[in-house]
């Protein structure tokens, strides 16, 4: 698909981006030199992969969630096995968290290490329909190895946070060789400003490729994009706790999870709903044959 192949680019472009900003501050705290860069990259890379690993486990303790049976949520064991199949994918392990706030993301290294949670709250949100078009999206994230970007963004991003923080510390290079204090000042604010403006970006292009290629995957955009008005309203009502470990894995769930006024949107993870709705109104038209909602 065309706009897969579009983003690809634009995602391997921030990449670079993010790297060169890492890569940035070893050569500042080398004092000029590259003797840091090597360090800075192995730690990159270990916290990458560390992030990578664990994603499912850490996403899944964070919300609390357990997994449940078919006896359990069998609308939720349907849905998800039929869209597997038709997809030729594996079925994913299901989860249900018991918070109310509703929201659902889905969590691991490739789709035979999947998992897929829904809160309490969304299951009593959505209806059938809609919940098939939260799945959908949801699946495609792990088809589209999402998890992996999200992972390597996030672990980034984290990385030039404390490397900025420590080159404040030192006065932005090796003193001995005559660092300059103001080039540290300016990267405690502006390397992480940077990363995660990066990181935001990725996440954003990310959100529309999966509620793209689910509502193909369903054959249903509107069922998503009513899903996403009724989970605007909900996340509304009832935001998610301020918590870092929650933060941390918010860039997972189908919507923000958190209260984002005023400037907080400008940091959100995740695109604006109008303009996801928009979309998909316009891919069921593209479609036709679709009763709109």
């Amino acid at each position: 698909m065309g706009h897969q192949h579009y983003n690809g680019l634009k995602t391997a472009a921030l990449f670079g981006v993010m790297w060169a900003v890492l890569l940035g501050i070893g050569w500042i705290l080398g004092g000029g030199t590259p003797r840091y860069l090597l360090i800075f990259t192995a730690l990159g890379l270990v916290m990458t992969f560390v992030g990578y690993w664990n994603s499912d486990k850490i996403a899944i303790r964070s919300m609390r969630a357990a997994p449940v049976s078919e006896a359990e949520q069998p609308a939720m064991y349907r849905i998800v096995r039929e869209l597997s199949t038709s997809a030729k994918q594996p079925m994913p392990r299901l989860y249900v968290s018991p918070t109310m706030a509703p929201n659902a993301f889905a969590t691991g290294r490739n789709p035979r290490n999947a998992a897929v949670c829904c809160t309490a709250g969304i299951l009593q949100l959505l209806d059938e329909r809609e919940l098939r078009g939260v799945l959908g999206h949801e699946l495609q994230h792990v088809y589209n190895r999402d998890i992996l970007t999200s992972s390597v963004a996030a672990a980034i991003a984290g990385v030039i946070t404390s490397l900025a923080q420590f080159a404040l510390f030192f006065g932005g290079g090796d003193r001995r060789d005559g660092g300059n204090p103001l080039a540290g000042l300016l990267l405690v604010f502006l390397a992480p400003l940077a990363a995660t403006v990066i990181q935001l970006a990725i996440s954003r292009t990310r959100e529309y490729d999966a509620d793209e290629d689910g509502a193909r995957l369903t054959g249903d955009p509107l069922a998503l994009a009513s899903a996403l008005r009724k989970l605007e309203q909900g996340t509304a009502a009832r935001p998610l706790p301020q918590d870092q470990k929650l933060e941390n894995v918010s860039h997972l769930m189908i919507a923000n999870p958190f209260s984002a006024k005023g400037a907080a949107r400008l940091f959100s993870t995740h695109p604006p709903m109008a303009e996801r709705i928009a979309r998909l109104e316009a891919q069921a038209g593209q479609q036709g044959g679709i009763t709109r909602y």
